[in-house]
């Protein structure tokens, strides 16, 4: 890291203080004072501090630091009466005041005194998506509250780690960045990463509101935006519902933006993590062509990086689709194909969400529901803010007649994750939560908005058939029999069953009275 400020340049790499690019003579010891003073520059550091990391802890006496700090303000053109760079803390310690800039090797003074600060892009860029989580700002009284602006950013650095295809920056190097206004570009030079996410948190009589961006580094647009408030006495308590917020919210909003440059490259030039991409946003349009479009690209994926987990698990969740939703008169082959890309994907990358994630839905396939669910349960326990992971368990517990498990899971999930391509199979298990309770009015209304959410598949319309039909509304009913048979003319109550096994006999029985009553 490179520490910019008035004329001079500290290279912590090279260990080198620079004066308008040419190198200050200045002692070693003199160098890492200055060096530690730059890197928090955001605070004051301690004379305790300043014996413990520059003499190791040993002992020394009050002159020796005074004549280490003297001899950091000569080399700096600075002195105790102006303190320009270097101001003391009477008692306590010092702390630097200078206007601080961390760049990265490439963009020092020297190198951008003609050029913007730009870079080319670096091996984490060019690979996976990577990201800094920058200190929030505070605007307002926060008093005993302060420490949230750090809290927060910190717990969220935490949580985007178990995100296996983000790379995420440690805190010692974003939280360089505090204060002011960031400039994306430097950011995103200085710690070669794609994405930035900022925030800030304003606190007004006795309530708190965080608001998140997440940015571009390359061009500094905005991706996504999102506010939360609350009152101060629940922040405690409500904080990590908000990290689970941002979490899901950033590994959905990265994705989209990730397919949607993968797109501007020519098809000769997508690499292996735009091509999954971009069969990412094929697979989650749930139709027969973009489920082949999907498996096209996961293919090509795999093609260009073998070893490649998430490429293997896209392509067993494309032959899933397949199966569950009989795209294909080969349902065994894609049975088969299913298991076989799950596998790879678990045993390329055991601790991958999404690899388990798969893995649990072939046992669905399978006719073996319940065997998926210690698959799903390490998808979730890998990534607690998991959505997808979440739903799977509640379609589980539905199917198995575990009413109540199954809706608080779908809710967990549905609040994850408000925007998700799974968003209509998350209201269709909340409408079966309560058909297998008798609530056949929230069943209906459910299971309708289940089937007009975008990607629906046709099995959904026919719960839709069901739930009507079991409250009492036929003429709705045979509306969407009528959109089910248009869809697919041949698909029946055994199509139905064979996606959706219901353990329940009596829920079973009525949805198959349902169904019945219309023709299937």
């Amino acid at each position: 890291m490179i520490y910019a400020f008035g004329d001079f340049e500290l290279d912590a790499r090279a260990v080198e203080l620079r004066k308008n690019g040419s190198a200050a003579p200045v002692e070693p010891q003199v160098f890492a004072l200055l060096a530690l003073l730059a890197e928090n520059h955001d605070r004051m550091v301690s004379k305790d501090e300043i014996i413990e990391k520059i003499w190791d802890g040993r002992i020394v006496s009050e002159a020796a630091l005074t004549s280490r700090v003297k001899s950091a303000r000569a080399a700096l053109g600075d002195d105790g009466k102006a303190q320009k760079f270097i101001k003391t803390v009477h008692g306590k310690g010092f702390r630097f005041v200078g206007e601080v800039k961390a760049l990265s090797p490439r963009t020092s003074i020297a190198a951008t005194s003609s050029a913007p600060l730009t870079a080319p892009l670096t091996p984490q860029q060019s690979k996976k998506p990577s990201i800094a989580v920058l200190p929030f700002r505070l605007v307002g009284v926060a008093g005993p509250y302060a420490a949230i602006a750090d809290a927060l950013p910190d717990e969220l650095i935490f949580e985007l780690s178990r995100l296996r295809w983000l790379f995420v920056i440690a805190r010692g190097s974003s939280f360089r960045f505090r204060g002011g206004e960031p400039d994306m570009s430097e950011v995103g030079a200085a710690l070669g990463v794609r994405y930035c996410l900022t925030g800030f948190i304003e606190i007004v009589g006795d309530s708190i509101a965080v608001t998140v961006s997440l940015a571009d580094t390359r061009d500094g647009g905005v991706i996504w935006g999102e506010r939360y408030q609350s009152k101060l006495d629940d922040i405690y308590d409500i904080r990590s519902q908000i990290v689970a917020s941002i979490v899901s919210s950033l590994e959905q909003q990265i994705s989209v933006h990730e397919a949607q440059a993968a797109r501007l490259l020519g098809p000769e030039n997508l690499d292996a993590w735009s091509a999954y991409h971009i069969g990412l946003q094929h697979l989650y349009r749930f139709n027969n062509q973009d489920n082949e479009a999907a498996a096209a690209m996961f293919e090509r994926a795999i093609a260009l990086s073998p070893n490649f987990a998430r490429a293997h698990a896209g392509l067993s969740s494309a032959r899933f689709q397949d199966v569950f939703v009989q795209y294909k008169n080969d349902i065994a082959a894609a049975r088969m194909a299913a298991r076989v890309h799950a596998e790879k994907a678990v045993d390329l990358d055991p601790l991958d969400p999404f690899a388990n994630f798969v893995m649990g839905r072939v046992h669905w396939i399978e006719n073996n529901v319940a065997g998926g669910g210690a698959w799903l349960e390490r998808a979730i326990r890998q990534s607690p803010n998991y959505a997808q992971g979440i739903y799977a368990s509640a379609w589980a517990d539905t199917v198995a007649g575990r009413a109540s498990a199954a809706r608080e899971n779908v809710d967990l999930a549905l609040n994850l994750s408000p925007l998700d391509p799974f968003r209509y199979a998350m209201l269709g298990v909340r409408a079966f939560t309560h058909f297998t309770d008798g609530e056949m009015a929230e069943a209906a209304r459910l299971a309708d908005e289940a089937a007009r959410t975008p990607g629906a598949h046709v099995l959904i319309a026919m719960i839709a058939v069901g739930a009507h039909e079991a409250n009492g509304d036929r003429a709705k009913a045979e509306t969407w029999a009528r959109n089910v048979r248009e869809r697919n003319p041949a698909v029946s109550r055994k199509e139905f069953f064979m996606s959706f096994p219901f353990e329940h006999d009596d829920t079973r029985e009525r949805i198959s009275k349902a169904l019945e009553a219309h023709g299937f």
